[in-house]
C-alpha cells in the first residue's frame, strides 16, 4: 500500500497548487493536504485548555490519563479513545472515522480546538455523521506513526494536528494537518471537507474509494473564490522578473539616475530567493549593495546614506540624511549579512547604528528626522574634499594613496571637489600600492579617523530635531534587527531606549499614538504609519528582548489602529484615522515608495501578531487587506515590494517557535543565537521561562510548552504543524534550515 502512495509522487495524479498540495489515491484514497498558508491562521487567542463550561457533559475521553485527551474531554464533538468501541461503532452505524492525532503542547493543535472543535456547528456535523477518535501521540506513537507514513506519502509533509478520514476497517482515504473552519484563501475549510466527505460516502462510497477524482473535483469547487483576484506566488514571481529587468547589471539598482535605495524592493528580493532559490535574486541584491555602500551615496567618513543619487553610479548624492533611510537600509544590510555571512554587510550595519548614535539621537534617546543637505547655502559642503585638503591632514605619502583610493582628484566630480567613494578592490588596490591587505586596511582606518576628525570642525548641515513616531518605530525594528544578527546587546538597550521614550511621551494611554515631539512639547494626532511602524518596531523588540510588556504594547497599539483606521466598508486602513482632522475625502495608501505604505506594514504586522498570539480575528483582517489591494498589486506587482514581503509571509511556509528556557541560561542564549543569525523572514519568536510566567498572560497556549530535563527546549510549528519538542541544537538547525 505504501509503496503505490509513495509511487503516486511522480505520477500524473500529482497536483501541485498556490495552496495546497492534493494527491489522487485512485484505489482507496482521495487526499487533500493543505500547506496551509499564513491566511489560514487562527484569530482568537487559545489555550492549552478547553475553554468551555463543565456544565457541558463529557465525551467518552472523561476516563482517559492523557493530558492531551482530558483537555478534549468537555468538547462537544463526541471523541471516542482508540478501541473496539469507536470501530465497533462505526462498524454498526456504517460511519466513516475522522481520526486526529496531537498532543498537548502543540500549538496548533490548540487552535484547531478552539476554532473548530469547540465549535457546535462543527461538532454537529461531526457527531451525525462521523465516529471521531482522538489519539495522543506521545501515547501511541504506533498509531501516530502509520498514519503519519500515509499522510506524508499523500501529501508530502505532515505535522500535528494530524487529521485523516478511515473506513470502519482503519483504512485512511483521506488526510492533512491543520484545516481552517470554512474555507479562507483558496483553502477549503473543514465544514465544507466534512459535508462532502459525509455525503460522497452515503451516496457514492465506492467513487470514493475508486476513484478519487470526485472527491478532487468537489474540494476544487469548494477551493474556488469567486469574487477578488487572488495573489499567489506567481504575484511575487512577476515582481521578482520586473525588478530582475529593470535591473542595471554595471552598477546595481534599478533604472536609471535618479536612483533611490528602496530598500524593501531589497528586502523582498532577499525573500524571493529564499523560497524560490534563483541566484539572481541575491546577486541583484548584493550588488546593488555594494555598489551602494561603496559610492558616494555613502557616507565613507561618517557613515549613514544620503538621499539618492543623482547619477546611476551612486556617485554623487543629493546630501539630505533622513532617518527612515538609515532605518530601512540597516534592516536591508542586517538581512544580507544573515544571508551571506558576509562582514562587508555586517560593517555596514554597524556604521549606519554609529552615525544614528551620534548625531540622529535625541538626549531623551529618541530620533531625529533628518540632516540637511546644505551648509550656508552650498549643497553638500560639509562633506566634499580637494585633494590639498586631505593631503594637509594626511602627509603627501598616505594622502595620495588615499585620493587614489577614494578617487579625489584636481577637477574634482562635483562643482571641482570631491565625494568621496571607494570602488576599486582593496586586494588589487594593494598590490598596486606594494603593501598588503592589512597594511591597507589600517592605512584607510587611520586616514577615515583624522579626517572626520577634521570634518567635525566644519559648519555642520541643519538638523530636522522632531522626532516622528512613525520614523521612530522603523529605527527601533532596525537596531533590534541588528541587535539579534550581529549578537550586540548594546543595539538592543538603544532600540529599547528609543521604545520607552516613546511610550512615555507619545503613547497616551488608551492606546492612541501621538505623531510629533519636540522642545518637551508631543503633539498632532498620528497616522496610519505612526502606529503601524512602531509596532513594527515593538514586534522586532519583543522577539529581541523577550520583555513582554513591549508585546504588549504592539497588541495594544495595534487594536487602537484598527479601531480608527479601518475602512469598514471598503476594506484596508485609511491614512487618517477618526482621530485626525477630517478633510475632503479620506485615501489609503498601498504603494511602497521612499518608505512603505503603511496598509504593507500593518498587513506584516498582523500576520506576526495573528502567529504569536493565535488571534483569529487578526488573521480576518489580513485577509480583507490582501483582497482589499489584490487588484492593484496584481496591476503591477513591483511597486509593492513590503506589501508583498508580507504577501510572502502570507503564503508560507512559516516557522512558529517558542524556546522554553531561562534567558540566562547558557543553552537558551545558544539556541536563541542559532535562530538569529538565520534568515528566517517567515518566523515568529516566543520565548517562555519557568521563573517569568508573564508571556502566558497574552500567549495562552504556551502555558504547557516547557523545557524538557531542566534544558532549554524548542517548540517549533511550521505551517499550521508541530514538530516534536527538542533540545537537541543539531536537530533545531535541522528544522530551522528547512525549506
Amino acid at each position: 500500500m505504501y509503496k503505490y502512495l509513495y509511487f503516486l509522487k511522480d505520477n500524473i495524479y500529482f497536483l501541485l497548487t498556490r495552496s495546497f498540495i492534493l494527491f489522487i489515491f485512485m484505489k482507496g484514497c482521495a487526499v487533500n493536504e493543505m500547506n496551509a498558508n499564513e491566511n489560514d491562521a487562527p484569530q482568537k487567542s487559545p489555550g492549552h485548555e478547553t475553554k468551555v463550561s463543565h456544565k457541558r457533559n463529557p465525551n467518552h475521553l472523561i476516563n482517559e490519563k492523557s493530558p492531551y485527551l482530558l483537555q478534549h474531554a468537555y468538547n462537544p464533538v463526541d471523541w471516542y479513545p482508540w478501541g473496539n468501541e469507536a470501530f465497533q461503532k462505526a462498524l454498526s452505524k456504517n460511519k466513516p472515522i475522522f481520526l486526529s492525532i496531537g498532543y498537548s503542547t502543540c500549538h496548533w493543535c490548540h487552535v484547531m480546538e478552539y476554532e473548530s472543535f469547540e465549535d457546535e456547528e462543527v461538532a454537529k456535523i461531526l457527531n451525525d455523521n462521523f465516529v471521531s477518535i482522538k489519539v495522543d501521540r506521545e501515547e501511541r506513537p504506533d498509531i501516530d506513526n502509520i498514519y503519519m507514513t500515509v499522510c506524508q506519502a499523500m501529501t508530502g509533509s505532515g505535522g500535528w494536528p494530524l487529521n485523516l478520514f478511515l473506513t470502519p476497517e482503519k483504512r485512511p482515504f483521506y488526510a492533512g494537518t491543520y484545516f481552517p473552519k470554512t474555507e479562507r484563501f483558496g483553502n477549503p475549510g473543514l465544514i465544507a471537507i466534512l459535508k462532502q466527505i459525509s455525503n460522497l460516502w452515503n451516496t457514492n462510497r465506492e467513487s470514493v474509494l475508486s476513484s478519487s477524482e470526485q472527491v478532487i473535483k468537489v474540494l476544487r469547487a469548494e477551493a474556488t473564490v469567486s469574487t477578488d483576484k487572488l495573489l499567489t506566488e506567481e504575484t511575487l514571481k512577476h515582481a521578482y522578473e520586473k525588478l530582475r529587468d529593470n535591473f542595471d547589471l554595471l552598477y546595481g539598482g534599478f533604472g536609471n539616475a535618479p536612483k533611490f535605495p528602496t530598500p524593501h524592493n531589497y528586502t523582498f528580493l532577499l525573500r524571493w530567493w529564499k523560497r524560490s532559490k534563483d541566484p539572481m535574486a541575491l546577486e541583484i541584491v548584493e550588488k546593488t549593495l555594494e555598489r551602494m555602500g561603496r559610492g558616494g551615496i555613502y557616507d565613507q567618513l561618517g557613515g549613514g546614506f544620503h538621499r539618492y543619487s543623482t547619477d546611476e553610479y551612486w556617485l554623487v548624492p543629493h546630501f539630505e540624511k533622513m532617518l527612515y533611510d538609515q532605518a530601512l537600509l540597516a534592516m536591508a544590510y542586517t538581512e544580507t549579512y544573515q544571508v551571506t555571512g558576509k562582514t562587508f554587510y555586517a560593517d555596514m550595519v554597524k556604521s549606519i547604528f554609529d552615525y544614528v548614535l551620534r548625531d540622529m539621537t535625541s538626549p531623551e534617546k529618541g530620533f531625529y528626522s533628518a540632516e540637511d543637505a546644505d551648509v550656508d547655502g552650498v549643497e553638500g559642503k560639509f562633506y566634499v574634499w580637494t585633494p590639498q585638503e586631505v593631503t594637509d591632514i594626511l602627509g603627501e605619502k598616505n594622502g595620495k594613496i588615499i585620493c587614489d583610493y577614494y578617487d579625489v582628484s584636481r577637477e574634482g566630480n562635483f562643482d571641482e571637489k570631491n565625494v568621496l567613494h571607494a570602488d576599486k578592490p582593496l586586494t588589487t588596490f594593494a598590490k598596486l600600492e606594494g603593501i598588503n591587505n592589512e597594511q591597507l586596511q589600517e592605512l584607510l582606518n587611520n586616514s577615515k579617523e583624522k579626517l572626520f576628525s577634521v570634518r567635525e570642525k566644519r559648519t555642520h548641515p541643519s538638523k530636522d530635531d522632531k522626532i516622528l513616531t512613525a520614523w521612530n518605530g522603523l529605527m527601533i525594528a532596525a537596531f533590534a534587527k541588528g541587535a539579534q544578527a550581529l549578537n550586540e546587546p548594546k543595539y538592543a538597550q538603544e532600540a529599547m531606549d528609543a521604545a520607552d521614550f516613546i511610550s512615555n511621551t507619545l503613547l497616551q494611554k488608551d492606546g492612541t499614538l501621538l505623531r510629533r515631539y519636540r522642545a518637551g512639547e508631543a503633539s498632532i494626532q498620528g497616522y496610519l504609519d505612526d502606529y503601524a511602524y512602531l509596532v513594527w518596531g515593538l514586534i522586532e523588540l519583543y522577539e529581541t528582548t523577550f520583555e513582554v510588556k513591549y508585546l504588549k504594547t504592539a497588541l495594544k497599539i495595534n487594536k487602537r489602529m484598527i479601531e480608527y483606521f479601518w475602512d469598514e466598508k471598503g476594506g484596508g486602513l485609511f491614512f487618517n484615522g477618526k482621530k485626525n482632522e477630517q478633510l475632503i475625502t479620506q485615501t489609503k495608501e498601498i504603494y511602497d515608495g521612499a518608505t512603505p505604505s503603511g496598509n504593507s506594514v500593518a498587513l506584516l504586522n498582523i500576520l506576526r501578531l495573528g502567529r504569536m498570539t493565535g488571534d483569529l480575528d487578526l488573521i480576518k483582517k489580513a485577509e480583507i487587506i490582501i483582497k482589499t489591494f489584490s487588484e492593484t498589486v496584481n496591476q503591477y506587482p513591483s511597486g509593492y515590494t513590503q506589501f508583498l514581503c508580507a504577501l510572502d509571509f502570507a503564503i508560507g511556509q512559516t516557522k512558529e517557535i517558542v524556546i522554553a528556557g531561562e534567558p540566562s541560561q547558557e543553552d537558551t542564549r545558544l539556541i536563541l543565537h542559532e535562530i538569529w543569525k538565520r534568515f528566517l523572514p517567515r518566523k515568529v519568536l516566543l520565548l517562555h521561562p519557568e521563573k517569568d510566567k508573564s508571556i502566558e498572560e497574552v500567549v495562552a497556549f504556551v502555558k504547557e510548552q516547557k523545557a524538557v530535563n531542566g534544558k532549554a527546549t524548542a517548540y517549533i510549528c511550521e505551517n499550521y504543524t508541530c514538530k516534536a519538542p527538542t533540545s537537541n541544537v543539531n536537530k533545531i538547525i535541522k528544522i530551522l534550515e528547512e525549506h
